[in-house]
């Protein structure tokens, strides 16, 4: 087997990267440790895929869409909107940017590979739920109209997980992140080293320098209150970023408090590999939050850009992800068949949609464009296949990686 330098290139552009060293250490280690591997080695290299897609045929050839960059099966899930009403969608979009959609296409039926492989799911299984997800995102796309996944619209197997989530409460989230002071009736953050763990005083005044700014220019001030702050540990991919939990004062202490997330903007791993002219963007927040208000239907709630000395960051509430009543997880694809298919069905739905939504934007190809090209049969063929291939190189590479780590 041929060597190719996998843990150089990973190490090399996470170092290249403003990162803490331990927890650094610690995405090396859930990727080649956990027990889910190599599927959490998948989310964790998006830069690795990239490097290696080919510029060729319909990888370059297909229309220019907005993509969210790092749609893999666990990049979905369900949040709550400045409206309060829960909404199914992609959820992250660290590495967005311009480009072809066979690209978001291609990762996304690489991962369902790859996940099948790794909890021992039949490839013909892996294979029907690709073309399930393909047929779907090519139905869509013909139709020609984005829709989006709520309470109300949702197919069956979408609307268990969103009826479970509307009944998440926010208390629960801030019993499980925050500690109350019962004489005090007043909440500070939990700090476990898990989920959270404590930042230094310079970082703490700069947050709180930040916040009572930001917190000025809003029409509730009271609300943005920071009460307390501390380093979020979250993610794979971006596991080290600087990334801050805040507990703000929210509709009123103790249990009207909201959490808040907020994360230190990079630029996009797909950067270094885009032939395609990008916008001007002020920033990198400004580049991430103006392409999910362009992708998502109803965007999560809070969400802003904003800038903290010469860096930029995105703001957010944060909102509970632990378990799948938040964000989809691997599990009996091929016990559950019927309900997997209809799964894929709905992810197939969801990336025509962002896609069909943000079209004719900034570069972006219009809907006829897109309705022409998801009426050819090449393209699915040669992304299917590219994606089943890749999938195996994805194994090798993470036995590379356990190998030398």
């Amino acid at each position: 087997m041929a060597i190719r330098r996998i843990r150089d290139r990973i190490q090399q552009f996470n170092l290249s990267q403003p990162r803490d060293p331990d927890l650094l250490k610690a995405k090396y280690a859930y990727m080649h440790e956990d027990k889910e591997n190599p599927f959490v080695f998948f989310r964790a290299t998006c830069r690795l895929f990239y490097e290696d897609l080919p510029i060729t045929s319909w990888f370059k050839k297909a229309p220019l869409v907005w993509i969210c960059g790092d749609l893999h099966v666990e990049n979905f899930g369900n949040y709550k909107a400045d409206n309060r009403h829960v909404y199914f969608d992609v959820n992250d979009f660290d590495e967005a940017v311009l480009a072809p959609c066979t690209w978001e296409i291609a990762r996304l039926l690489t991962s369902i590979f790859v996940a099948s492989e790794t909890f021992a799911v039949e490839q013909k299984i892996s294979e029907n739920l690709c073309q399930q997800f393909l047929n779907a995102y090519t139905q869509a796309i013909s139709e020609g109209k984005a829709y989006w996944m709520g309470a109300d619209t949702a197919p069956q197997v979408i609307e268990d997980l969103l009826s479970r989530k509307t009944q998440v409460k926010r208390r629960e989230l801030l019993e499980e992140r925050t500690v109350l002071d019962q004489d005090k009736q007043r909440r500070s953050l939990k700090i476990d080293f898990k989920k959270a763990q404590p930042i230094s005083d310079q970082q703490r005044q700069k947050v709180e320098s930040f916040m009572e700014v930001f917190s000025a220019q809003q029409p509730n001030p009271k609300f943005f209150k920071l009460l307390d702050v501390a380093q979020r540990i979250a993610g794979k991919g971006s596991l080290g970023i600087e990334r801050y939990v805040l507990l703000v004062e929210g509709k009123g202490s103790p249990d009207d408090n909201y959490l808040l997330d907020l994360k230190k903007a990079l630029p996009s791993a797909l950067a270094p590999y885009i032939i395609w002219e990008q916008p001007k963007w002020v920033s990198q927040a400004e580049r991430i939050v103006s392409i999910q208000k362009r992708l998502q239907a109803i965007p999560i709630a809070f969400l802003h850009s904003v800038n903290i000395g010469r860096d930029s960051f995105v703001l957010r509430e944060l909102q509970s992800t632990q378990s799948p009543t938040d964000r989809l997880k691997i599990e009996n694809w091929d016990r559950k068949l019927p309900h997997s298919e209809a799964l894929m069905q709905s992810l197939g739905q969801v990336v025509a949609w962002s896609h069909l939504r943000s079209s004719g934007r900034q570069g972006s190809a219009i809907t006829d464009q897109l309705i022409d090209f998801a009426s050819k049969s090449k393209w699915k063929t040669e992304t299917m296949e590219y994606a089943r291939a890749y999938s195996r190189q994805v194994h090798q590479d993470w036995h590379e990686f356990s190998r030398y780590s």
